[in-house]
Order: structure tokens, then sequence, then C-alpha cells
């Protein structure tokens, strides 16, 4: 086993950074600029230093701080640890480039949505590869298992995460073309409380608020209860029932005729679906060309 650390020796780590580009620029006024922080900041973090070590580091000449014989001395250890870290952290984020990309989805997103459309992706850049994984349990972005995610949000998340959103949370009612021929002509939302609906069990009170937002009184049941928007579509593919829509996530089926609209009526409910990521991961290149694809592929017209 390796010996143990003395960390207790260690001086103030952050304040290295403003020692060595003090020390090199021989500037207070440029080395703040260099680290973007500001003039008193430097001049605290090298004041915290010099206390920490009981030396004195730098002395005025002028406009300018030359390092003291002390400061010389230090200046190479400095200077050879920050190098060895920043040589450390390239090599891992070098041999992180050929690790997939994480994307963290819902069922029905995937499904319906995501997993039609990566084969794109993959076409357009053969040097990410993804690991798209889903999650019917727990709604929300879990950043340790993902570099990004398609999730929905009622409101928008902290400020520590990036997010994009993409469609609005739409409800509104998707049949088969066999079903539909069973109303009348010219259908109107009053006419789907004979048909057989299907809910989600996580969401089985949105009939009624579609039913209320059309100003129809509804006191029924949904005759199919699913766990997830995707078997609920399925069963609409097979024209046993009429299921609500919630996203994007039946447009295919409706430009292909498969699925139809039998009442125009929708209702918008708070929050979107949309992509998010860590603020931190944004710069990375894999997650920043995922999220300028995604919004195009967003960015196609929804049927209607």
């Amino acid at each position: 086993m390796k010996p143990r650390i003395e960390l207790r020796k260690l001086p103030p780590l952050n304040a290295l950074k403003g020692f060595e580009a003090a020390t090199r620029r021989q500037s207070v006024r440029e080395a703040a600029e260099e680290l973007c922080v500001t003039h008193p900041a430097i001049s605290y973090q090298l004041q915290l230093l010099e206390a920490d070590l009981g030396v004195d580091l730098f002395s005025r000449e002028g406009r300018k701080i030359v390092p003291t014989r002390e400061g010389e001395l230090f200046y190479p250890y400095v200077r050879r640890a920050l190098e060895a870290l920043i040589e450390g952290a390239e090599l891992l984020r070098r041999s992180s480039v050929d690790a997939p990309l994480r994307v963290q989805t819902y069922v029905t997103p995937s499904v319906r949505w995501l997993a039609r459309r990566m084969p794109r992706f993959s076409l357009a850049h053969p040097d990410i590869n993804v690991l798209l994984s889903t999650c019917s349990s727990e709604w929300d972005f879990d950043e340790s298992l993902a570099d990004v995610g398609l999730v929905y949000c009622e409101t928008p998340p902290d400020p520590s995460f990036l997010w994009l959103p993409l469609f609005d949370y739409r409800l509104y009612p998707v049949c088969a073309p066999s079903l539909k021929a069973q109303l009348p002509p010219d259908p109107v939302p009053a006419d789907l409380v004979s048909l057989p609906l299907v809910a989600m069990y996580s969401a089985t009170r949105d009939w009624d608020v579609w039913f209320e937002s059309a100003n129809v009184p509804y006191t029924g049941q949904p005759r199919i209860v699913v766990d997830t928007l995707a078997v609920g579509l399925e069963i609409a593919l097979e024209g046993r029932a009429v299921a609500l829509a919630n996203g994007p996530f039946a447009e295919d089926d409706l430009r292909a005729g498969r699925l139809v609209r039998p009442v125009p009526h929708e209702l918008k409910c708070p929050g979107s679906w949309g992509v998010i990521c860590r603020q931190e991961k944004r710069d990375d290149a894999r997650v920043r060309t995922f999220l300028e694809w995604i919004q195009a592929e967003a960015a196609v017209p929804v049927a209607r």
C-alpha cells in the first residue's frame, strides 16, 4: 500500500495558479487578465500563499512584481506540479474520446422517436459511438449515468444544467383510420367518449383534463391502462383504442397514415420535451455535435 500523503502540508492549491501566472508575467494585473479573475483576487491568493508558507514571494519594483529568492526557488516546483496535473487530465480526456456518448431517455422517446433517427446520426458522425439507455421509472436526468438526456421537464432545471427545449408537451388523440371510420362525419371531441380509450397509469387523468379543455363532460374511465405511451400507440395502431399522444412520438405514423387525428383539438400542458446536460459538458465535442444534430432533427415539422 502506498504511503499516505500529508495533505495538511499542501499550500492553498487554487493560489498556485495565481502564483505561477504572476511570477511568469511579473504583474498582478496581467495574471488576473490571463486567469479571468479580478486584480484583488490575485492579490488575495498571493497573500494567502505567503501567509501559509511564512515567506515573502514577491517584491515590488515600480509597476512590476519581482519574485524573491524564495519565490524563484518555489516557482519550478509549482510549474512542474501544474504541468503534471494538466498532463494527467489530458491523458484522461484523450482516452474519453473513444468512450461512447451516453444518452439517457425513456422508453417512448427511444422507441417512438430517437432510436428511429439514430442511424442518421451514426452515418453522419461515424467517429462517435453512442450508448442509448432507456428509463421508465425515474424521470430525472442522472448525470452520473449519462452525458446527455432527452427528457421531459415541467419547469426548467437549475442553472448548473444546459436545457434546450425541443417539443411542447401537447395532448392530442390519435387512432387508426378504421376506428375513426366509426365516428360521424366531422367528429367533435364529445364523439370520442363512445370509443375505447387507452391511458398510461402514470397519467390516468390526461383524458380528464383533455376533455375538460374541450368543454366535454367526462366521468368514465379508460378501458385500457398501460405503463408507457409506446404501448398505448401500438394498441392504437391495431385499431383497438384511441391513445392520447403527448409529444412528437406519433408523428411518423401520422405522416404515413397509419394513425390519424380523429379531432383537431389539442391541449398544451406545462413543460416541454428537451435535451439536457451539465453545463461543463457543453464544450465536449461529442455532446456539442449531438445537441446540434438533435435540434436539427426536432426542427422537422410535426404532422398535424
